[in-house]
């Protein structure tokens, strides 16, 4: 006999329990856990998310098997999700995927064209044919790359002719540049949302970032040219989050310099390896430029889509 399901919103004392449900699926999908409970905890205190409205825990005999999440911080009619599930849970999987697009489709109200995203790993578990079921498709591909990393082999670069880094930690108006920055090199990414400045330190946990590890690099003449955003709070290795250099400055090694730099970094700090996503449709070419730098495939991931049509 199958155990009863039941279903409730998340709260913030779930965050444990989320947490290892999460780190499951990791270790089905990957082969390691790389969820950071810190992660989960940013998740639920998200400014845009009521739990009571737009999060759900499915329990099957009392032990939770599947997690989602729905929020909307990225302009009119375009709603973000995340779904996790545990094998042989198809009922879960099915019952958070109705939660989920019908909560959008609230949010989505009046929006002239709307839908819903979720990312999910090239082999999930949830069933793929469940979502293409439903009229999800896939729109993007993205890499989560990595590369070991070594204090004596990834030392300081010597910068392009010119260039100097200044980091963040000491001045507001040069973490606001910092965003101007990523704001302007990133506008041309597939997904990328215009956000000022406040919104954009919700969107990215950001408050309690480590501002040391963000650089603004200048060149004479040119002014502040690129931005290298990284963060050392998850558990399994530093993140290069973002690394932007203006679109009239590009080909001249400035990109290759910060990844570098990043590398330095992090293997000063004792980590042993370093992290990075990217989009592999990249125009800039920032796929090959990894690859280049000895970074290699992680895990791979696929956006998918649901056009959000009114009921009826």
């Amino acid at each position: 006999m199958t155990a009863m399901l039941t279903v409730r919103p998340a709260g913030p004392g779930d965050a444990s329990d989320i947490c290892a449900l999460l780190n499951a699926v990791d270790m089905i999908e990957i082969g390691r856990p790389e969820t950071d409970l810190g992660t989960v905890e940013a998740d639920l205190h998200h400014p845009d998310v009521d739990l009571a409205t737009d999060s759900w825990l499915a329990f099957q005999g009392g032990r939770l098997v599947a997690y989602a999440l729905v929020w909307s911080d990225a302009g009119p009619g375009r709603i973000d999700s995340d779904h996790y599930v545990l094998p042989g849970h198809p009922e879960a999987a099915r019952r958070l995927l109705e939660l989920m697009e019908a909560r959008a489709r609230e949010m989505a109200a009046g929006a002239a064209e709307s839908r819903l995203r979720l990312q999910l790993n090239v082999e999930p578990t949830l069933d793929l044919g469940l979502l293409t079921g439903r009229g999800y498709r896939t729109v993007r591909h993205y890499q989560v790359m990595t590369r070991r990393l070594s204090p004596a082999a990834d030392l300081p670069p010597a910068p392009p002719g010119g260039l100097t880094l200044r980091h963040c930690a000491a001045d507001e108006a040069d973490r606001r540049r910092a965003h101007a920055l990523v704001e302007q090199t990133f506008a041309a990414h597939f997904g990328h949302v215009d956000r000022a400045y406040e919104p954009w330190l919700d969107h990215l946990a950001a408050r309690e970032l480590d501002w040391s590890l963000v650089w603004i690099a200048s060149l004479p003449g040119e002014g502040d040219v690129a931005v290298l955003l990284t963060r050392d709070d998850r558990t399994s290795m530093g993140w290069l989050s973002h690394i932007g250099v203006r679109e009239d400055l590009r080909g001249r090694g400035i990109g290759g310099f910060l990844l570098r730099h990043g590398f330095a970094v992090y293997a000063a700090r004792g980590r042993d390896t370093v992290g990075l996503g990217v989009d592999t449709a990249n125009e800039t070419g920032a796929l090959a430029l990894y690859e280049a730098h000895g970074m290699g495939l992680h895990y791979a991931v696929d956006t998918w889509e649901l056009p959000l049509h009114p009921e009826g």
